[in-house]
């Protein structure tokens, strides 16, 4: 479905009565994952569906993003103006509150194959219809449901001459070789957002390529901005210990969220501080050696399904210079802060070509051109997180034993395999070794679980705060050592003791005393002094966080653990109904608390002006 020039459009009920008229009314509709979707164009033909039952919708997606849900009367009254001012204007996907209410009609269908994380645990239509797949294999599940319509957010030049797939290459660019080889047959829809840089490269496509274009002030609207989260002290731990795995010269991967945050931070700090970085990995753990603290000469290069703004931060600091064909960076599709969609725009154009975004096949695969793939990516260290792992070294990332998912399997089996593939790559899997506070509190590593994402014949590298278990090619009984040596000690005795009671370790096995230490307050003591020095502050990238709110961070932090224990919150209630620190009226205004109303809103405001003091 392609010709010359692409149908233009302000109007996305007009655009969407065309697509109606092009493919009639069973419409496969294919959205890319995360931020590349085009919303008004799904808005559009939902609403259609919606109103007349002889329209079929089948919308086959992931990741649909949607801003958070406070979970409490303090978030929402911290994140509210947050989000309001990061996503005001963002035009929410109407399927979505449909899908959540578990109302979607017999004629409208979602398939998603990555979910937000847990935003669809309590959906059953959405846990009903999610498809358990490899990012690599999405598109050849959408063709196997003959998708014939394809709707993505897009930049464009000037004269609109050219469009750029921009922030999701990824499937998009493998469905489009399909359609050009004659195993498809789709309409590509674009929708124009001037907030998008134009990237550069197998994306920049001719307008001809599209079918429709959906562009026009009306239909302008801000991009998903997400705000960063702090890094707490388990995840500066984590990301020290990963970054001493990098070698020089290797080949980066890894996702969004504040481990990956603390790991560039950390490549910087050994790049910049090496002394600083090898003492802190020192007082971390003095029973490990690290394998890699010398500064970066040649530089990592980065081939990375998911281009994440911590990355662009370790191009600027000199540690991600390394170019496969003209690029530091491979990635397959971005999604991040405001400030990292302008920086990408702003850049000169030969800069900006340093980023080459890729098909997701490319990406996640050593299929095609193996040898070259290969010889690019040397030293390649895959770094993704997990939500738990067994003492015989499988990783749950993306679902719960009773079978409900959380996220998804993404592309995380992909670099597992490619890890293995490769003859000098790691799988790295990081995870806190702890949930919950106080007597909340759970180990992430578990005697054993029912489900796993990653088997255990697949083990490789763990971090969690306490620690690297180096698993690879071990056996069953040095597995369960090692995974013993980086969980917290609060478990470690009872861990140990199933392990035993299965035979798996010998009867008289007792854990190392340098590992019987395992504490929060020990990674506190260790990373003490690298704070003070500013080497580890909790947003070293840049925050959407106004002062105000940059100032009540650590207060909501010491608030949050206290909601843990009864005594430790009435603690804080006394101490805030007994004294007002100084700076407690501009922020329980920014809460809304400054003239609270009833019993409920004056014992908040005093638990705040007890965890501000």
């Amino acid at each position: 479905m392609t010709g010359g020039a692409p149908g233009r459009f302000t109007d996305p009920a007009a655009l969407a009565q065309a697509i109606l008229d092009q493919v009639g009314p069973r419409v496969v509709l294919g959205l890319p994952l995360g931020l590349g979707k085009a919303n008004h164009v799904a808005n559009a033909l939902f609403a259609r569906a919606m109103a007349d039952p002889s329209v079929h919708l089948h919308i086959f997606s992931a990741l649909t993003l949607e801003p958070p849900r406070p979970k409490s009367d303090l978030e929402a009254r911290f994140l509210g103006p947050l989000i309001d001012r990061l996503m005001g204007g963002y035009p929410p996907l109407a399927y979505a509150a449909v899908q959540r209410a578990d109302a979607l009609p017999a004629n409208i269908r979602v398939d998603e194959f990555f979910f937000q994380a847990g935003t669809r645990l309590n959906v059953p239509s959405a846990q009903r219809s999610y498809i358990s797949a490899n990012y690599t294999h999405a598109a050849r599940y959408l063709l196997d449901r003959g998708v014939n319509v394809v709707a993505q957010l897009v930049a464009q030049t000037p004269d609109g001459a050219r469009l750029s797939l921009s922030c999701n290459t990824d499937i998009t660019l493998d469905l489009l070789t399909a359609r050009q080889a004659g195993r498809a047959d789709f309409l590509l829809v674009g929708q124009v957002n001037g907030e998008l840089p134009f990237m550069p490269g197998d994306g920049d496509l001719p307008a001809s390529a599209f079918g429709h274009v959906l562009d026009g002030e009306a239909t302008a609207f801000p991009l998903f901005a997400p705000p960063k989260e702090p890094i707490t002290d388990a995840h500066y731990a984590i990301g020290f210990h990963a970054a001493a795995l990098i070698p020089d010269s290797g080949t980066l991967q890894m996702g969004i969220g504040s481990i990956s945050d603390a790991v560039a931070q950390g490549l910087i700090v050994r790049h910049r501080q090496p002394n600083a970085f090898k003492a802190t990995l020192q007082r971390l753990s003095p029973d490990q050696t690290p394998r890699h603290t010398e500064p970066f000469e040649v530089g990592l290069y980065a081939c990375t399904e998911m281009f994440v703004d911590c990355l662009l931060d370790l191009y600027r600091a000199g540690v991600l210079k390394r170019e496969v064909d003209g690029a530091v960076l491979h990635g397959g599709f971005f999604l991040g802060p405001k400030a990292f969609y302008a920086a990408l725009r702003d850049m000169p154009p030969a800069e900006r070509a340093k980023f080459q975004m890729k098909a997701i096949s490319f990406i996640n695969e050593l299929y095609g051109d193996e040898e070259t793939k290969r010889t690019a990516r040397r030293g390649g260290r895959f770094i993704n997180t997990a939500m738990m792992v067994t003492l015989l070294g499988a990783v749950v990332s993306d679902g719960l034993e009773d079978g409900r998912v959380v996220s998804g399997v993404g592309g995380q089996y992909n670099f597992v395999a490619q890890a293995f593939a490769l003859d000098d790559a790691r799988s790295i899997i990081t995870l806190d070794a702890v949930r919950g506070q106080g007597a909340k509190a759970r180990s992430n590593i578990l005697w054993s679980y029912g489900h796993e994402t990653i088997p255990r014949h697949l083990r490789d590298v763990v971090i969690t705060e306490y620690g690297v278990a180096d698993l690879r090619g071990r056996t069953d009984r040095d597995v369960i050592a090692a995974l013993l040596a980086i969980a917290d000690s609060r478990f470690q005795p009872a861990l140990l003791k199933a392990a035993k009671a299965a035979g798996k370790i010998e009867a008289d096995y007792a854990i190392p005393p340098a590992r019987r230490d395992n504490t929060p307050e020990r990674i506190a003591q260790a990373l003490a002094p690298v704070k003070a020095a500013d080497l580890a502050p909790p947003l070293p990238f840049g925050s959407d966080f106004d002062a105000g709110e940059l100032a009540l961070l650590p207060a909501l932090g010491r608030l949050r653990t206290a909601q843990a224990s009864p005594v430790a919150l009435a603690g804080l209630v006394w101490k805030g109904l007994a004294k007002t620190p100084p700076g407690a009226g501009p922020a329980l205004a920014r809460l809304g608390l400054d003239r609270p109303k009833g019993l409920r809103q004056r014992l908040l405001a005093a638990a705040v002006r007890g965890a501000m003091g």
